[in-house]
């Protein structure tokens, strides 16, 4: 016998409505499940496409949530921007442990269905492209495969034109007086970041306040939590990579666990790293 709303707890929640459940339409949930197409009859690739796909969404989030902080260095905000990047790194959390899901993958179940692929590849994500520019790893090459998406295209060429988050975060401490080579204040953002050894004595001139009001070195704390998780994130990339795929060359046409591994070994905001021989 159905519950009608005269026997229902006050505390029990609302079951009744029209057009769909007010949760399905917020998320868009209908439409999200709805993009999961398996090209084979592998059991394994459903798995590898929804976590494909998750890894996408947080791709989006956090480059939301870097821009937010990029920005609000920008505007002197530097709270707003400690915010975002707290929030930023439990994604990145979330995101180094999604790699989970594709290492439990034999290399048997990945082959059978890889040529369903065809040269699909994460290196062409527009939205992954966009984390690399605002972490300062530019190269307007990386825009050619996105040449015949108009609106990933114009995402990208704005991004690889502005100030990344570490452009923003120089041009911070410069405006607070700290010695930042002039080379790193104002440039062609276009252009890949080139450590410098002048950057890295500015940051040492930010570490040398200890004081907890010191929202510049908490700045440089949230940007190394931030380097951190981007090599963990590539770490795993390459470790699951050898598990499924060996040394096989790369769906994208890639050199695949060759070139997976020149990215790991990439620092992410060089000058924080090398400071600490030092300090």
């Amino acid at each position: 016998m159905p519950v009608t709303d005269r026997q229902r707890r006050d505390d029990d929640p609302t079951l009744d409505f029209r057009e769909g459940t007010p949760y399905a339409r917020y998320g868009g949930i209908d439409t999200l499940l709805s993009l999961q197409h398996p090209r084979t009859a592998q059991p394994a690739e459903t798995g590898f496409l929804i976590t494909t796909q998750v890894m996408e969404l947080l791709f989006k989030l956090l480059a939301h949530e870097w821009t937010q902080a990029r920005d609000a260095l920008e505007d002197d905000q530097v709270p707003t921007a400690l915010a975002a990047l707290r929030r930023s790194s439990r994604a990145q959390e979330v995101l180094v442990d999604s790699w989970d899901l594709l290492a439990a993958l034999t290399p048997g179940e990945f082959a059978a269905f890889r040529d369903g692929l065809g040269e699909a590849s994460g290196v062409q994500s527009g939205t992954y492209r966009e984390l690399e520019f605002l972490l300062g790893n530019k190269s307007a090459a990386m825009l050619r495969p996105h040449r015949d998406s108009p609106g990933t295209l114009a995402r990208l060429r704005a991004v690889l034109a502005e100030p990344s988050l570490y452009d923003a975060s120089l041009r911070l401490l410069s405006r607070r007086g700290v010695a930042v080579p002039h080379d790193h204040v104002a440039r062609d953002w276009t252009q890949p970041y080139e450590s410098d050894p002048g950057v890295e004595a500015a940051w040492a001139t930010v570490y040398a306040e200890e004081s907890p009001d010191n929202d510049a070195s908490q700045l440089a704390e949230l940007l190394v939590d931030t380097a951190e998780r981007v090599t963990r994130w590539r770490q795993r990339h390459l470790l699951v990579v050898r598990r499924s795929l060996g040394a096989k060359p790369g769906t994208g046409g890639s050199s695949g666990v060759e070139w997976l591994r020149r990215n790991a070994e990439r620092d992410v905001f060089p000058e924080l790293w090398s400071l600490r021989n030092t300090m």
